[in-house]
């Protein structure tokens, strides 16, 4: 459905001695005229041109300082073309020349000058940077321009670029795959790098930092614990790792998928190329996952907070020692005086009944001596009586 815009755009002055065409007799457009359909801007701007015989270059200059007018009257950053800058980036000649057919290949945002955003672009910003590609690469604005023979190609480029970024589902498929970030993604430090650096510690959160914010916007939750700093608590940095460990990615690779032959109705080519896709798929979300494994496993071992927590909590347990070996000292004294009370009612008791044996052996020997000694005196009486 077409949308009616309102411009505030004054014309410019019409020149001396100007008097208006006869009239025809016939109305450019019956349907806006009898306002059965609503004029677009082309339509306006082909009207303000024809009206004032304006060329485009002219008719491109009078709106940009009518804009710069407004945006004096109405406030600085007003204007909702004011954009900082997006679809004004240079257009080297191998973007303007690529082949519209291998779209695939092609790098979107840098066709619509959004590669200082890449995904960070918002919608609105991707539908005015579309306007300005498609304002300044129209075929029918480029017609008869030498050295153009190749702009509609580029044009095409551009639609399909915006064909790709403004639908959500498609545009989070090319974020997946995004050729920008394809080197990054291999410029990983190494355990060996960290650790030779003059300041491993700076190095790390310079070098790694970087590496966990891109790959963050993967993520399924939000928001994603980034590296943090040097003097981050135990807890913190735990859930650091916890988190990166249990990575949750939407990320996908249907954007490489091969297509089906054009033309090609055979329900055998198609169940085989979509078999072979969804493995493809599959193959690379294995290598992706391992892949951020990697980069995690190696964080982890030159962290120079772990080894500050573990330094941590090896003073920490000495000096819970030392604190025990303190207390066990005046605990052991104690101890020692005990033991050796005990001891001595132990050797007093055993001696008390050392001499209370040797008592009763001295009068049982005693008695038993005294019982000889009455034998004996019998014996000697009877050896009397008998010589008698």
């Amino acid at each position: 459905m077409a949308n009616i815009v309102e411009l505030s755009v004054v014309p410019p002055p019409l020149p001396q001695g100007w008097t208006p065409p006869a009239a025809s007799g016939k109305s450019i457009s019956p349907l806006v005229e009898r306002k059965l359909l609503p004029a677009g801007q082309a339509y306006l701007a082909h009207v303000r041109r024809a009206v004032h015989k304006l060329t485009f270059e002219e008719h491109d200059k009078h709106t940009e300082e009518e804009q710069k007018r407004l945006a004096a009257l109405n406030g600085a950053g007003s204007s909702a073309e004011d954009d900082l800058g997006v679809g004004e980036e240079e257009e080297p000649e191998e973007l303007l020349t690529q082949d519209p057919k291998e779209w695939k290949k092609q790098d979107h945002y840098a066709v619509l000058g959004l590669s200082h955003l890449r995904y960070k672009a918002t919608p609105e910003q991707i539908k005015i940077a579309h306007r300005k590609k498609v304002l300044k690469h129209h075929p029918d604005k480029k017609a008869g321009q030498v050295g153009d023979s190749n702009d509609d190609g580029f044009f095409k480029c551009i639609q399909k670029a915006f064909e790709v970024l403004s639908n959500p589902e498609r545009r989070r498929q090319f974020d997946s795959v995004d050729p920008f970030y394809e080197l990054f993604e291999t410029d990983v430090p190494t355990q060996s790098q960290v650790t030779k650096h003059r300041n491993p510690e700076k190095y790390f959160f310079e070098s790694f930092g970087p590496v966990f914010e891109r790959e963050a916007r993967f993520s399924k939750k939000q928001p994603v614990p980034l590296l943090g700093a040097i003097d981050d608590p135990k807890e913190k940095v735990e859930a650091f790792y916890d988190f990166w460990y249990n990575f949750d990615s939407w990320r996908s690779f249907e954007y490489l998928d091969k297509e089906v032959n054009e033309g090609s109705d055979n329900r055998d080519d198609k169940r085989y190329t979509e078999k072979k896709n969804k493995s493809e798929r599959a193959r690379r979300k294995k290598e992706d996952t391992a892949r951020l494994r990697g980069i995690v496993d190696t964080a982890l071992a030159v962290d120079p907070r772990i080894k500050r927590i573990r330094q941590e909590e090896k003073e920490a347990r000495e000096a819970k020692k030392r604190s025990k070996g303190v207390n066990g000292n005046s605990l052991d004294a104690k101890q020692q005086a005990e033991e050796e009370k005990r001891k001595a009612e132990e050797e007093a008791k055993k001696k008390e009944e050392e001499e209370k044996i040797a008592r009763a052996e001295a009068k049982k020997a005693k008695a038993a001596a005294a019982t000889a000694a009455k034998k004996a005196r019998r014996q000697a009486r009877a050896a009397d009586g008998g010589e008698a």
